[in-house]
């Protein structure tokens, strides 16, 4: 489609030091400035959601109405924090026995934030416009194969009134990014990818005592109890599998099945995952569209050859397919071994791993038997099941009856080697702030 140039190292220096320039006046702007311009920005991508979502889809390869979703989400997204931050970051009295104490908000400075392809919106804006209306300034990073998305974004907040220097694109190649984060005028630095990247990042940072935000990947369960509406669970794990082409970290990727239900579960969830269409992705009537590369597809490949090496049953698909684009037929697979080292693997693509659990008690050990701890989907009408899953099992976030989703509301992050710090809601907001203690006599 197109190519663009890495920028050098004096242009990488040129846009940090706008950046600090910038931060030096817009820490003192006004709330209500903030929450005009971001107000905007979603108005922005309201009016443009098809232009924009057709970026994503050609870069990419997710659906084009997935896109344009996302892009619709991102301008919600924009208008909760513009409502909500002034309320989020106010300051907090607290009760003294004499004197009186409060606690402030205050920004950081530059925000470095290291983006996926995945998401190539929605990622930046959950992170920015929480940080920019805390009074950071961001400079993104993001995956070197969505460019045009960088572009695009860099134009959205120059349009909508943020001063010139607040939100930044570097095109950079990711083994350039490291250089960014030694800088002094980085103050802390968010990060959305890898385990291995996330490690590394958080090594780097760690020595120069920078603070880090970091949302890695997942290996979600998807938990099946006897109550549970069948109907409802096999339409919800089909949605969640093969969200965004099945490359989502909080897509549910084992899904445990109580034995109680399994003979009835497995069929019809085979079933449905056979029945999706796989193809162009700008057509309406396509399920999931291509993977993002070659090497993503072929890695896929690999995965599910060794876990049918390893013992695992086909129940449906199992192969790329022939032809132009990086495509993988909706797979399920059943009875991986968990001593398989594929099982302690993330399966990004859409490739179910289906397992048969005796217990309550022995889905939530299989559900916990990851280094993962993103995000847990619990099927049951029992309030005592839920409250058990909800306290035992090790995620970030616990959703009953319904999939795992990020909402601007509700704080987002894991544990384990998903990562560690929140995004979004109060928390998310309060995370690249100086929580100051002030204390008077």
């Amino acid at each position: 489609m197109a190519s663009f140039p890495a920028h050098t190292t004096a242009q990488v220096d040129e846009k940090l030091t706008r950046a600090r320039a910038a931060f030096v006046h817009y820490r003192n702007t006004s709330s209500g400035s903030r929450a005009a311009w971001l107000n905007q920005a979603a108005d922005l991508l309201d009016t443009r959601s098809e232009k924009y979502g057709r970026v994503l889809a050609h870069e990419m390869g997710k659906t084009l109405a997935s896109a344009i979703a996302e892009v619709q989400k991102c301008a919600a997204g924009c208008r909760y924090f513009a409502e909500h931050a002034a309320a989020m970051l106010a300051e907090t009295p607290v009760a003294m026995p004499t004197g009186r104490a409060v606690v402030q908000y205050q920004p950081l400075g530059v925000v470095l934030a290291i983006m996926p392809w995945n998401f190539p919106f929605w990622q930046v804006f959950r992170f920015a416009a929480p940080t920019l209306m805390a009074g950071n300034v961001a400079v993104l990073k993001h995956a070197p194969n969505v460019p045009q998305c960088a572009i695009a974004l860099d134009e959205i907040f120059l349009e909508a009134g943020f001063p010139a220097g607040v939100f930044q694109s570097l095109l950079l190649e990711n083994d350039q990014a490291a250089q960014v984060i030694a800088d002094p005028r980085i103050s802390a630095i968010t990060l959305t990818g890898s385990t291995r990247a996330g490690s590394a990042v958080a090594q780097q940072a760690g020595s120069l005592l920078k603070k880090t935000v970091l949302e890695l990947g997942g290996s979600d369960p998807f938990l099946v109890l006897p109550s549970a509406d069948l109907d409802a669970a096999v339409a919800a794990a089909v949605k969640s599998r093969t969200l965004n082409n099945g490359q989502s970290c909080i897509a549910a990727k084992r899904f445990i099945i109580h034995e109680d239900v399994y003979e009835a579960f497995e069929p019809r969830f085979v079933a449905a995952m056979r029945a999706l269409k796989v193809g162009d992705p700008m057509n309406a009537a396509t399920d999931i569209g291509p993977l993002v590369s070659a090497a993503a597809r072929d890695n896929l490949a690999r995965q599910v050859e060794e876990a049918i090496t390893a013992g695992a049953r086909i129940l449906t698909g199992a192969h790329a397919l022939p032809g132009k684009g990086f495509f993988f037929e909706p797979t399920v697979l059943a009875d991986l071994p968990t001593t398989a080292p594929v099982y302690r693997e993330e399966f990004f693509g859409p490739v179910a791993l289906l397992f048969r659990a005796s217990s309550l008690d022995a889905a939530i050990a299989l559900a916990n038997n990851t280094s993962y701890g993103l995000g847990a989907t619990v099927f049951t009408r029992n309030i005592e099941e839920q409250e058990h899953c909800i306290a035992e099992i090790e995620a970030g976030q616990v959703f009953i009856n319904e999939i795992v989703a990020s909402d601007p509301r509700l704080p987002f992050g894991g544990v384990k080697q998903s990562g560690y710090g929140r995004e979004l809601a109060t928390e998310g907001i309060r995370e690249f702030t100086n929580i100051k203690t002030v204390r008077w006599a």
